[in-house]
């Protein structure tokens, strides 16, 4: 029962939105590996050797790096705390352990597994399956790719269409970042900008396999002027404000040459400056970048 309530906990608080299970280098491996031989590692006089692998799935490959194992004692101390014995972050580690009853946490990406052992004077293999994914997004404009400083990811467990408010599985994934999930169906939140190009989709994650994902926003970055005439120095300390056509606002913001990324669509930009108010009419063509000035008169 120790050993379960340790999983419990384990489990409980590897469930949570994860913003750190990022691998930047590479993809997760997907290699196969041969199967190992016999540990080269000859345990000690009342000694045992825990030997671990981790597979993506039973009839799937050795996953070969990314991995973290930590092994607990089976009972909480005094305080109720079950103690880290040994942390290994070695594909296949072979582990000297004197016998008797530990738990084994294993831990790729998002996804983790918990299993009690006991060790008896001899090597015993465990082998855990973890069915985790590879995620890696980017966005585009028609055929450019979004800057990563301009455009950031959120993931979500299921589908966009479910009902329900969920909390973001992972917040903020840059792109490129590979996130290691569990093997599911999950949706992407892609934000271009901080304005409203808003993009939703949703994605499938497969065990052992790193899925490439674009996610397309027709949008364009806009400069917003205020000139006194048409192609003049734009004016210091103005207020402006983006709109709709039905009056809602997209964006504020102050300066004298503000950039904001829009949605393609209709817009008004009203400027406010010295106590006047200026504004004029345009439009947003995706992937079509370029300025709007207001004329104050």
């Amino acid at each position: 029962m120790p050993a379960l309530a340790l999983a419990a906990m384990l489990i409980s608080a590897m469930a949570g939105p994860a913003g750190a299970q990022m691998f930047t280098d590479q993809p997760p491996s997907i290699a196969a590996v041969p199967p190992l031989a016999a540990s080269p590692v000859a345990p000690a006089p009342n000694q045992a050797v825990l030997s671990l692998t981790a597979r993506y799935g039973k009839d799937l490959p050795v996953i070969n790096n990314g991995l973290v194992w930590r092994i607990f004692t089976d009972r909480p101390d005094e305080n109720g705390t079950f103690k880290l014995i040994r942390e290994e972050r070695g594909a296949t580690p072979n582990i000297v352990l004197p016998p008797g009853g530990y738990v084994v946490h294993v831990s790729f990406g998002l996804v983790s597994a918990v299993r009690p052992v006991t060790l008896k004077s001899e090597t015993d293999r465990e082998s855990f399956l973890l069915p985790a994914g590879g995620l890696r997004i980017e966005g585009r404009v028609g055929a450019t790719k979004i800057p990563q400083n301009q455009i950031s990811f959120a993931i979500y467990k299921g589908s966009q269409f479910e009902v329900g408010e969920r909390a973001a599985l992972v917040p903020n994934v840059a792109a490129g970042d590979v996130a290691l999930l569990p093997e599911g169906t999950y949706y992407i939140i892609s934000n271009y900008g901080d304005a409203n190009s808003v993009v939703r989709s949703d994605i499938r994650v497969q065990a052992s396999k790193l899925t490439d994902v674009i996610i397309s926003h027709r949008a364009a970055v806009i400069t917003l002027k205020l000139v006194g005439d048409k192609g003049g120095e734009a004016l210091a300390n103005t207020a402006w404000s983006v709109i709709t056509p039905g009056g809602d606002v997209i964006k504020e913001s102050i300066g004298a040459f503000p950039r904001v990324v829009l949605s393609e669509g209709e817009y008004r930009a009203i400027a406010k400056n010295e106590g006047k108010v200026f504004e004029r009419s345009f439009n947003v063509v995706n992937g079509v970048d370029g300025e709007v000035e207001v004329i104050a008169r």
